[in-house]
């Protein structure tokens, strides 16, 4: 049945950024610690606090996009998303919509049928909500706001996906980006990395079907199944003669199942104003030349180099490559000369 459907699928991609303290104060972000004990005015929303935006958040997200090939716009403020939730505590969340940091990129994977680009819409920085604990032996939920205030961004992509295995392939690029320019772990179990996937089916030369959106997607694996789920779930519908509703998912891994969460909130819903407690923020021409002067050498353009210059395989190459604590290892080796490199690539597989 799902022969006759074309899917699409798009991500946001939520990363935690590595900032020693939190995005608007000075509150750690160190991850583990006990309930309720990385908090302050600010990051707790009590009236009368103020934000003080953190240089490095900015630093990191201009990276990211320069490595991602995107725009930077070198003018671009915050902006106030008003939602109400307990995990909330300001009502409201500091994030970016009319002006990002950065726009129009991509970054390029290997499907089967070849190279192909995946286009970045935008990347924006935002803060981080607090992280809610349902109790369902004492029948409640606790709030933990350690998370409150982490620095995120969030990685906007184009709907050019089309299968699952091309989401994986860019989530895995995505992340390996990430880690070489040390702008997160991207470690999933501890929610560094996390990412809310949009499907739609559409039958071969029609428009696109209406999308919906799956949230608490904590894994790859998750994400392939939970792609896999949605799109027989949307055919099922249209097959049957019904109408795919815009609507939040959420994906329960456990059930391997999606569950409806809210109908789609367009953004007047979230009523976004310009943040009046922050500057605009102004990033000079000479800084982002230097920001693409000081971009590492990245996997795709290290594993050339392995092949053409030492003479590995695409396979071994792309395995150091792809971990940024083996492709040191293996430099470091390099650099000593003292062996050939099959020596090396043999000890390290």
């Amino acid at each position: 049945m799902s022969k006759q459907y074309e899917t699409v699928i798009g991500l946001e991609v939520h990363v935690e950024l590595a900032t020693r303290t939190k995005i608007f104060c000075g509150c750690s972000t160190a991850f583990g610690s006990a309930p309720n004990t990385h908090t302050c005015p600010v990051c707790t929303g009590m009236p009368g606090s103020l934000p003080v935006l953190n240089k490095q958040v900015v630093e990191y997200a201009m990276a990211v996009g320069v490595a991602m090939n995107c725009e930077i716009n070198q003018y671009c403020k915050f902006d106030r998303k008003n939602y109400f939730y307990p995990d909330n505590p300001q009502n409201y969340q500091i994030s970016q919509l009319y002006l990002p940091i950065c726009h129009d990129g991509g970054i390029e994977i290997e499907t089967a049928d070849g190279k192909k680009t995946i286009g970045i819409h935008e990347i924006h920085m935002e803060e981080d909500a607090g992280k809610l604990v349902h109790d369902d032996w004492e029948d409640v939920s606790l709030v933990d706001y350690n998370r409150s205030g982490v620095p995120l961004i969030e990685i906007v992509s184009e709907p050019d996906m089309r299968s699952a295995e091309e989401v994986i392939a860019y989530l895995d690029k995505l992340r390996m980006i990430v880690q070489y320019l040390g702008a997160s772990d991207c470690k999933m179990q501890e929610g560094s990395i996390r990412c809310d996937v949009n499907v739609s089916v559409h039958k071969p030369g029609e428009p696109f079907g209406t999308r919906s959106e799956m949230k608490n997607v904590n894994s790859f694996s998750a994400a392939v199944r939970g792609i896999d789920y949605e799109v027989e779930r949307q055919i099922a519908v249209l097959e049957a003669g019904g109408k795919v509703e815009q609507e939040t998912r959420r994906w329960d891994d456990e059930k391997g199942m999606s569950i409806p969460m809210r109908s789609k909130e367009d953004a007047q819903d979230y009523r976004y104003f310009p943040e009046p407690d922050l500057l605009t923020i102004v990033v000079e021409q000479e800084r982002v030349d230097e920001l693409k002067k000081s971009i590492p050498e990245l996997p795709n353009v290290k594993i050339l180099r392995y092949v053409k210059k030492f003479g590995l395989n695409i396979k071994d190459a792309t395995f150091i490559a792809e971990s940024v604590s083996l492709a040191k290892l293996f430099d470091d080796c390099m650099a000593k000369d003292k062996f050939p490199a099959k020596c090396y690539t043999t000890w390290i597989l």
